[in-house]
């Protein structure tokens, strides 16, 4: 069966209890669970299909932790990344595929070091889409969620990540575009990732005040003055039950993320009296929502769930 909507031809399921599904499109390991891992978690538990889509190994990522700082990690460090990501997609209950793209690297310096030949950020946009338009066409996500065109941070991979996320959100419906990718399949919407948005880290910020404790968002406020937020959050999913398996994936990437760092500050019971959602931009959508959302498949489950 198919639908046509805005002009674009859309695949249907042929009959009921079509299962929704979700991807996720993220840059390194580690990504998936400090963005949007505890609206993963909810979904996965309510039976949707969640796929992670990996573009990088995060082979030219920095150690982050001390106590994973030694010559046998840093000399096999795309190995160790890799067993990481998979015990934490075990955690969140995904799928996950990788993109096979070679890490970019952040650049430092004045003036910036150009980026390594061969890397992600370097390859042409219809290289880079393709295996991701495969993906999509494969998976047949109803939703997609990625980074907005600053990357959320401007790590060149993160913008990258943008680029054929947009492009294959757009093209893999279409049956001229990348004929040699798979049967045509067109998501319904994209959102970007708001995790760090302002109204979010304010109320962490005053919570933790009004706790007695220490914030560790002090110099985020003066941030926010100086680089005005991009977009509008649209859309916040509650999933506060779902923060103690973020974490966990979280400390899944132990070269990453140090347990005793900036990730953990934040007591959970204050997390979730503060602020209990995770918090998105609705870029494109194919169906009739109402804004502001509560769910990412508003829109989607009266067409798909019949």
């Amino acid at each position: 069966m198919s639908e046509v909507i805005d002009g674009t031809t859309l695949a249907r399921p042929s009959g009921g209890n079509e299962p929704l599904r979700l991807m996720a499109v993220h840059a390194h390991p580690d990504d998936e669970s400090s963005k949007g891992a505890a609206t993963m978690a909810r979904y996965v538990a309510e039976g949707v299909e969640v796929l992670v889509v990996t573009c990088t190994g995060g082979e030219r990522g920095d150690i982050l932790n001390p106590a994973m700082d030694r010559p046998e990690v840093k000399a096999d460090i795309g190995r160790v990344r890799n067993e990481e990501m998979a015990r934490a997609r075990e955690i969140l209950g995904v799928q996950q595929r990788w993109l096979g793209f070679v890490d970019s690297g952040f650049p430092e310096g004045d003036p910036l070091p150009p980026l390594p030949e061969g890397c992600f950020a370097l390859e042409p946009l219809e290289s880079a889409t393709a295996p991701l338009v495969r993906a999509v066409r494969e998976f047949r996500p109803h939703v997609m969620l990625t980074y907005d065109e600053k990357g959320g941070y401007p790590h060149p991979d993160h913008v990258k990540t943008y680029e054929i996320s947009a492009e294959a959100f757009d093209a893999a419906g279409d049956p001229d575009r990348y004929p040699d990718e798979g049967e045509p399949w067109q998501p319904l919407k994209l959102y970007y990732h708001m995790t760090f948005n302002q109204e979010r880290i304010l109320a962490l910020h005053t919570a933790m005040l009004d706790a007695g404790l220490e914030s560790p968002y002090h110099d985020w406020m003066q941030r926010f003055d100086e680089r005005p937020q991009l977009w509008d959050v649209t859309t916040r999913v509650p999933c506060a039950d779902h923060f103690e398996t973020r974490d966990r994936a979280l400390l899944a990437h132990a070269t990453q993320i140090d347990p005793n760092g900036f990730w953990f500050v934040v007591p959970l019971d204050v997390q979730r009296e503060a602020w209990p959602t995770e918090d998105y931009h609705l870029a494109r959508s194919l169906v009739d929502t109402e804004l502001p959302e509560d769910d990412l498949f508003a829109g989607i489950r009266e067409k798909v769930c019949l």
